[in-house]
């Protein structure tokens, strides 16, 4: 079973030839729980989303901040796995036929086997694995079986990044570069800044891979204008923040497919 990196491709590049960036979507496996979280994807896929990364929820989220951390914290405590990750990225896929990654820290691959980790989240349909801690020097083993399963590589590249250093990410990843807006952790912003536009072109010009944005966008203007400079606007914050502030599971659903509606807008410039 081949997984979905194809499709990514497809899907970012027909983006791109509509003449805007594509909205990719973080959302945590098992929040507020496992069938809540596949609703919550399907939900932001509906609403407008191109792309979902899920989240697999994890004790020590370095990246993730407040908001994200507490999703994390529910999921966690209500016995999120592994496989309850696999299941989400698999009833989503087959319920919209778009894209799903999953985003994890190094260490549960680790522990869960890079090969059954791969041929699992393949066979589930998934599009690829975005690795925030995983160094790409350390990561050959890793990017071995995700090409034997048709997964993409994604890593992420921080403005601290040196031209060397982002020329040495990008000629090892796929799918597309994951661009941290600023340095920090995720959560919403005032502002995502000029650092997010300069990184863009500085990741640019040594790859052709495209070029997503994350960390502080939260709504359409904000969308919009990360939309005039990358391939890609993620959102993850934000929808996850919908979803804690809602009064119930049901008005949850409604403000994540709302949100995707309106982020939606933005990358379309119609903000």
């Amino acid at each position: 079973m081949s997984g979905n990196v194809q499709l990514l491709n497809d899907t970012l590049t027909a983006a791109k030839s509509e003449g805007r960036a594509a909205l990719i979507a973080y959302l945590p496996a098992g929040f507020p729980t496992v069938t809540g979280g596949i609703e919550a994807v399907k939900a932001a896929l509906d609403g407008g989303a191109d792309v979902v990364e899920v989240g697999l929820p994890h004790s020590d989220p370095v990246l993730d901040g407040p908001v994200i951390q507490t999703a994390d914290d529910i999921a966690l405590r209500g016995g999120v796995k592994i496989a309850d990750a696999m299941r989400t990225v698999r009833e989503a896929h087959e319920a919209t036929g778009k894209p799903i990654l999953v985003m994890t820290y190094w260490n549960p691959i680790d522990r869960y086997g890079v090969e059954r980790f791969t041929a699992e989240l393949a066979e589930a349909g998934g599009a690829g694995c975005i690795l925030p801690d995983l160094p790409v020097q350390e990561s050959a083993l890793w990017r071995e079986h995700a090409d034997k399963h048709g997964l993409a590589t994604v890593f992420v590249v921080a403005p601290s990044s040196k031209d060397a250093r982002l020329a040495e990410i990008t000629a090892a990843g796929s799918g597309f570069v994951y661009a941290a807006s600023l340095m920090g952790v995720t959560g919403t912003r005032e502002s995502v800044g000029a650092q997010a536009e300069d990184l863009v072109r500085r990741t640019r010009a040594t790859t052709d891979t495209p070029v997503c944005v994350g960390l502080g966008v939260s709504n359409a203007a904000q969308a919009a204008e990360v939309a005039r400079f990358a391939d890609g606007v993620i959102v993850g914050s934000a929808f996850v923040k919908r979803m804690l502030d809602a009064p119930d599971d049901a008005a949850g659903l409604e403000g994540v497919r709302a949100l995707a509606a309106d982020l939606a807008k933005g990358v379309r410039g119609q903000a």
